[in-house]
């Protein structure tokens, strides 16, 4: 039976969109259909590098890329670019933690997969958003934050749960609505509807990031608002941003001690 860490590792070294869009989607449906196996002997997986990416987008320091408004169609190009560029990196965030962290329970790679499949879906709306806008994905500069978070937590998957999923991807449960407001606004309403969407599967993907990060700190011993709290101090400085949407950050498993600690975290 062919191995699920061989699958992911396909997965990630795939470069062009489409490649990897379609390696996803055919692993993924071969894990539901049970045809993927989790060898317990497998070998340990290689040192995290850069996934296969296409020539573009040109990946820049985030200080680099030029503030565009929605009014235009070239400002909203350029914002629906940078969606469907977390979308895509997400894609191999979620491929990553099912290559990387072995022997966990068979639930949590049933999670990660079908994190990946959502992804890629959510990738593909927006790059047919911005085909309809006379745009593709590449066509404007996109940053390396999240796959940077990645590497620096690739050696434990209790960071990596608490700050990947809880920390940067979480922070579109943050900031979407008020996008979707804007858009809606603007009368934008195919791309609000895409939103829409991503919004409502976001939630229960960072809540698979809690679910993970509380059952890590379960099997460490150790209490999970403490922790982290500890891992806000320790990598999230910079790359933490307020305000918070609480209720929907609630919804995904944060606790009333974690959500005081992102408030504190920023003041």
């Amino acid at each position: 039976m062919a191995s699920l860490f061989d699958a992911a590792r396909d997965c990630l070294q795939a470069a062009a969109p489409d490649a990897k869009l379609a390696a996803t989607a055919a692993s993924a449906s071969s894990f539901q259909r049970g045809e993927l196996d989790m060898p317990a002997a497998a070998p340990p997986p290689a040192p995290i590098r850069m996934p296969g990416r296409p020539a573009r987008p040109r990946l820049v320091h985030p200080r680099e890329l030029p503030r565009r408004g929605l009014g235009s169609d070239e400002g909203r190009a350029a914002f629906i670019h940078a969606i469907a560029h977390i979308e895509f990196n997400a894609i191999d965030l979620a491929w990553d933690a099912v290559y990387r962290f072995r022997g966990l329970p068979d639930a949590f790679y049933a999670d990660w997969v079908a994190v990946a499949a959502d992804e890629a879906r959510h990738f593909s709306m927006l790059q047919g958003r911005l085909r309809e806008l006379g745009h593709d994905y590449g066509d404007f500069d996109a940053h390396n934050g999240l796959w940077e978070m990645a590497e620096k937590t690739a050696h434990d998957g209790l960071s990596r749960m608490a700050l990947v999923p809880r920390v940067l991807e979480a922070r579109g449960l943050d900031v979407t609505p008020g996008m979707i407001t804007k858009l809606r606004a603007l009368h934008d309403d195919a791309t609000a509807d895409i939103l829409e969407v991503i919004l409502r599967e976001e939630v229960a993907h960072v809540a698979a990031g809690s679910r993970w990060f509380n059952w890590y700190c379960e099997r460490a011993g150790v209490e999970p608002a403490p922790r982290f709290r500890e891992l806000l101090v320790e990598y999230a400085r910079a790359v933490l941003h307020g305000p918070f949407n609480l209720p929907a950050r609630s919804a995904a498993g944060f606790s009333e001690e974690e959500l005081q600690a992102l408030s504190q975290a920023v003041e």
